[in-house]
């Protein structure tokens, strides 16, 4: 990386959702969200060096989040916990309780990935949503700390003592926040501390972050910001290119629009600009050098992969980084076999450690 000082946060991903193929969009029996399979990611993961691993929550699809963070804490050592916590699906005090209970398993590795989704069988409109969000982050945050709380809101009306499970540090673990819509922007600048953007081209990535600082600026607080991607890297770019083709070589679009819509976020406003890009794109896919679209033909979020051999995609990271991003959470396919392949030709070449 061209700044020393800087040392991004690396991280994989967790496939607890059912997103794990060797061709897009058939399934491989083999390779559906299990414990022993998801395990295995998290293990690999850690093996390779990766700083975090995202564990994310998906109601229709693939096992539970939460219960899953809970085993796997004891069963590694190092590797720091992002776990998908949506908000308003359990009531806050036995929330707090949950997160720092795990956090103690873990030994003071959790990290918490706020989601604003729909709640399973249930609809919200936008602002509320964002208005609950927003009310759980703050009380959480406050009974993590160790706070009691008094508050009075729209979806929270709690006065309580803070539960005495507290986490390793005392404190509340980093809150890392997504969304592109005017409610979820205003939402992270006002109670996240790392923003998520998905896949985009370097100088779209610089304006969400310069946003991004603006809004947060305005409510006096700084974020960090993270970048979730896809990657395929291979000894050679000829060799990426190929990898990319074949991923996508079985995929029929009827199936990879049925995939696309099953999520709860189908329809948000970073989808929607996952669309866009792939519409851009050429006709091989991408939308700059090294940033290929076409995974998104069969996923509902983060619809593009860096492509490329080691020196490229070290070079795309670095492009991000000098765009303003400090953290990344990446994944392939199948999972553990990029997990490793991105482990050993990139991360054991390149400065890199937890945010603190």
């Amino acid at each position: 990386m061209n700044d020393p000082q800087k040392k991004p946060e690396v991280s994989w991903f967790g496939s607890l959702c059912d997103d794990d193929y060797e061709f897009l969009g058939v399934v491989d029996p083999e390779l559906k969200s299990s414990w022993e399979h998801c395990r295995d990611i998290v293990a690999c993961a850690e093996e390779n060096g990766f700083d975090n691993i995202l564990l994310p929550s998906g109601y229709t699809l693939g096992i539970d989040a939460t219960a899953f963070a809970s085993a796997v804490s004891v069963a590694t050592n190092r590797i720091r916990l992002l776990l998908a916590v949506r908000m308003g699906e359990l009531w806050l005090p036995q929330l707090a309780r949950q997160m720092a209970t795990i956090d103690q398993m873990s030994g003071g590795r959790l990290t918490i990935n706020i989601i604003s989704s729909d709640l399973p069988g249930q609809e919200l409109e936008s602002e509320p949503r964002y208005t609950r969000t927003r009310e759980y982050m703050k009380i959480l945050r406050e009974l993590l700390n160790g706070n009691s709380v008094n508050y009075h809101g729209e979806f929270v009306d709690l006065e309580i003592e803070a539960p005495r499970a507290r986490t390793v540090s005392g404190k509340c673990p980093p809150f890392y926040f997504g969304g592109f819509s005017e409610a979820a922007k205003e939402t992270a600048a006002m109670e996240s501390d790392v923003f998520l953007t998905w896949p985009d081209t370097v100088k779209g990535v610089e304006s969400i972050v310069s946003d991004m600082r603006k809004r947060a600026s305005g409510y006096g607080r700084e974020l960090k910001y993270g970048l979730r991607a896809h990657v395929i890297v291979r000894d050679s770019e000829k060799e990426a290119r190929e990898a990319a083709n074949r991923l996508i070589s079985h995929l029929d679009d009827q199936k990879g629009e049925a995939i696309r819509n099953l999520s709860l976020d189908s329809v948000s406003v970073g989808v929607s600009r996952q669309t866009e890009l792939r519409e851009n794109s050429n006709d091989d896919g991408f939308i700059e050098e090294n940033l290929w679209t076409g995974v998104g033909r069969a996923r509902s979020g983060a619809g593009a992969a860096i492509v490329g051999d080691p020196d490229q995609v070290k070079e795309k990271l670095n492009a991000y980084m000098n765009a303003g991003i400090d953290a990344f959470i990446l994944s392939g396919y199948p999972h553990i076999s990029e997990c490793e392949s991105f482990g050993k030709k990139v991360l054991q070449n390149i400065e890199h450690g937890p945010l603190t």
